[in-house]
């Protein structure tokens, strides 16, 4: 059946290449600052960073690399990542990014599949690079002094063919070519590489910047990977199409004194990162009352919104209480300026969106894929529902297949899995849909609701039909120190979950666990209640064997590292 269609994405005529609309933004705003870390130690105008593209493309053509070739990018969030990828583009090579957290084996089979003939990296992260049997021709390392045949940035650069013509290689790169790949997290099987054209992500920008409400001077924060599609698509195309202030932060960890710092327009975390600040603000309430009043009210505030009726007392009251506790508590957490916050890559629980937009904080829950560019729905700000991922972006096709599998279809398409013309023909039909592997529902306002990953349903012995993703979401939202939760029962009588909880949890972690799990099941149908649960004790790291450098669970190397506590379970209860 057909869910909803986006419309049509109309714009003016403009840029058809990234590269050509890096240039035209560096043109248009040449004194703004362009890149930033946090502090300000390093910065960028827009004409400084053109320069530096220039430079630097200029010493990659140098080295061999020119329309095809693909690059790769071993980097923490730091400006040079920006100003190595824009380079590449100049080039109509293809860089890509590679997740820092990865292993030296994960690392070498990256190499070896792009065939990248260029790596750039850092001194902390060279060494992943250094012993890889897929080693390119050539290896940058940006900081430091490295030792020849190791080249130094500054080395890179003073290698410059001098006769390079910028303006020309920019004038060779078609729409069609292509712009980057993006290896997906590998959370059913080794990465496949996502090819996206330079039209896919000029599509993509043009679709999802006028629904961000995006404009010129936008301050937002680069933290998540950029080897994953959300951090490249908000923080390094459309910066580059819209022409934002960008900050980057090395280190996840010290978000907070980003926000701090930044105070961005627009920022956009995955549900971890917005479940740790409701924990953090739920601390600060226990021993303010006055603040735990405040927030209730704008959560009857917020409810009256979505229902379209706000009494005017009910209004007036709201407008008190934000300007003497809301606005105040936004201010400590450096979220006072933003217009739109964004959840999204993983299921956030609804109860998490409804607090964080009671404190007055725009957040819409998004969903997309690397085979989409980046974004394809969003709760439109103002008309938010939590539970669901919104409404279809213009120019996004969508519906639901007869087996309740989500169908997409648009300008932003993917063109294919590099190398892999089985995989690719089995996700991509002769019509352009994309078969999502995502299981979704939608109301009839034609708000989707992902409901979990297809290949990911389990059958209990009894024959019922369940969706872990909605059991693990119930869990997260009535335990709030989990931070994981994965279910088993595939063939089993009833379920069972492994929980890991939070670092920063604290008090009676287990009492309180207990308690949520009680409310949790009580949410749930009989088949889909946990009948026992383990609070795992061993580290989950991001980007190790057990979830994904963003945190998403990889659910069978979990069922199968713990088969042996799983089957405790169910021989103790």
């Amino acid at each position: 059946m057909t869910a909803a269609s986006g419309g049509t994405a109309t714009s003016a005529p403009g840029p058809t290449t990234m590269c050509a609309a890096f240039q035209a933004t560096a043109r248009r705003l040449p004194d703004a600052v362009a890149l930033r870390t946090v502090g300000g130690s390093t910065t960028y105008t827009w004409s400084q960073y053109a320069t530096r593209v220039h430079a630097i493309a200029a010493g990659l053509a140098a080295l061999g690399v020119g329309h095809g070739d693909t690059v790769a990018l071993l980097l923490t969030n730091r400006p040079e990542f920006h100003l190595f990828d824009t380079a590449a583009q100049h080039l109509g090579a293809v860089p890509f990014s590679c997740y820092y957290s990865s292993s030296p084996e994960q690392i070498d089979y990256l190499l070896a599949a792009s065939g990248a003939r260029v790596a750039i990296t850092e001194r902390r992260l060279a060494g992943l690079l250094t012993g890889a049997t897929s080693s390119p021709r050539h290896l940058v390392v940006i900081d430091g002094d490295p030792q020849p045949p190791v080249l130094s940035l500054d080395a890179l650069v003073a290698a410059g063919r001098p006769d390079f013509d910028l303006d020309r290689s920019i004038r060779a790169v078609r729409p069609d070519d292509l712009l980057t790949l993006v290896y997906t997290s590998g959370t059913t099987g080794p990465p496949k590489g996502v090819e996206i054209t330079h039209a896919g992500m000029v599509a993509m920008v043009t679709a999802s910047a006028p629904v961000l409400g995006m404009r010129a001077g936008d301050r937002l924060i680069s933290f998540l990977p950029s080897a994953h599609i959300a951090d490249r698509w908000a923080n390094h195309y459309l910066h580059s199409w819209i022409g934002t202030e960008v900050t980057t932060l090395a280190d996840p960890r010290e978000i907070l004194g980003a926000l701090l710092d930044v105070r961005p327009t627009l920022f956009g975390g995955v549900p971890q990162v917005w479940q740790r600040l409701v924990a953090g603000v739920g601390r600060m309430l226990a021993a303010r009352p006055e603040l735990r009043q405040a927030v209730d009210l704008g959560h009857r505030y917020q409810q009256a919104r979505r229902a379209g009726v706000v009494p005017a007392e009910l209004a007036d009251a709201y407008r008190a209480a934000d300007e003497r506790a809301l606005s105040a508590i936004r201010a400590q957490l450096g979220l006072d300026r933003v217009r739109l916050a964004i959840t999204a890559a993983a299921p956030a629980p609804p109860a998490v969106v409804e607090f964080v937009t009671a404190l007055g904080i725009p957040l819409s829950e998004a969903w997309g894929m690397s085979e989409l560019s980046g974004m394809a729905t969003m709760n439109p700000p103002g008309a938010i529902r939590p539970g669901t991922v919104g409404l279809p972006l213009p120019g996004v096709e969508v519906r639901v297949a007869t087996d309740g599998e989500l169908l997409v279809r648009g300008p932003m398409m993917m063109r294919g899995y590099r190398d892999r013309p089985d995989e690719t023909a089995a996700v991509l039909d002769a019509d352009g849909w994309l078969s999502t592997g995502d299981i979704a529902g939608v109301d009839a306002d034609g708000y989707l609701s992902i409901v979990d990953r297809k290949k990911e349903l389990l059958i209990t012995s009894g024959g019922e039909n369940v969706a872990p993703a909605l059991v693990e979401l119930a869990i997260k939202t009535h335990c709030p120190a989990v931070s994981q939760a994965v279910v088993a029962g595939d063939s089993r009588p009833y379920l069972v979950a492994l929980l890991v909880l939070d670092p920063e949890a604290d008090g009676d972690v287990t009492a309180a666990v207990e308690a949520g799990m009680r409310a949790a099941n009580a949410t749930l149908s009989r088949a889909e209640q946990v009948r026992a649960y383990e609070i795992v004790t061993d580290p989950w790291p991001p980007g190790g064997e057990l979830v994904t450098p963003t945190m998403k669970v990889r659910r069978g190397p979990v069922l199968r590292a713990y088969a042996d506590r799983i089957e405790s379970l169910y021989a103790e209860s």
